[in-house]
């Protein structure tokens, strides 16, 4: 597909390896009206956008390359931190999906509670502060076949359930635990292994 397609249908391309994915598990950036790139993590911004995946050093790839002034056919000012920018606006993203999980009774911490909900089969998704034991990851999990994902730091899953640290989180299934689920998948492709929200 030629980088002045419009965008159709439910798959995009990316500007760096050219593979295709779905829209949401892909990183959309748009062109601000002052002619600065700008992330849009929620893929609403207005204009054409320019997709990359989610995939290890792309973003720093795409930069370096001229990737995006390139498909845009104008000249963009790219920040040079975006790498960054993209982390820090994926990990807000779901700090306020599983805010709101918590305030609607759909996600619960702690270790003991988390795990009643596991055993009666209340949960839908795990969240697992990156830097929690490794071992006590796969001891709370225990070989259960749910989603289970590991980004953001004890400290930033604390503040979300208003603890100092928080290492496991369960949240029921649903559509809030779908879109927690690829958010944290997005940011722990681009993160490439680095906790985010210390």
């Amino acid at each position: 597909m030629p980088d002045d397609e419009p965008e159709t249908g439910p798959l995009r391309r990316c500007l760096v390896n050219r593979t295709q994915g779905r829209r949401e598990e892909m990183l959309r950036f748009a062109m601000a009206p002052d002619g600065s790139l700008v992330f849009d993590p929620r893929a609403t911004l207005p204009g054409r956008g320019l997709w990359l995946s989610s995939d290890g050093d792309v973003v720093e790839l795409a930069v370096k390359r001229g990737a995006f002034p390139r498909a845009a056919r104008a000249p963009l000012q790219v920040p040079k931190d975006l790498r960054t920018q993209v982390e820090t606006a994926l990990a807000k993203r779901i700090t306020e999906l599983l805010g709101l999980a918590r305030r609607s009774g759909a996600a619960i911490s702690g270790f003991e509670k988390a795990r009643e909900w596991l055993q009666t089969g209340r949960g839908g998704l795990i969240l697992q502060a990156a830097d929690g034991s490794a071992e006590e990851r796969a001891r709370f999990a225990g070989g259960r076949a749910l989603p289970r994902v590991t980004v953001l730091s004890a400290a930033a899953l604390g503040r979300i359930f208003g603890r100092e640290q928080t290492v496991h989180v369960v949240v029921a299934p649903g559509r809030l635990a779908g879109m927690i689920e690829i958010e944290a998948r997005r940011l722990q492709g681009v993160a490439n292994g680095r906790v985010s929200g210390q």
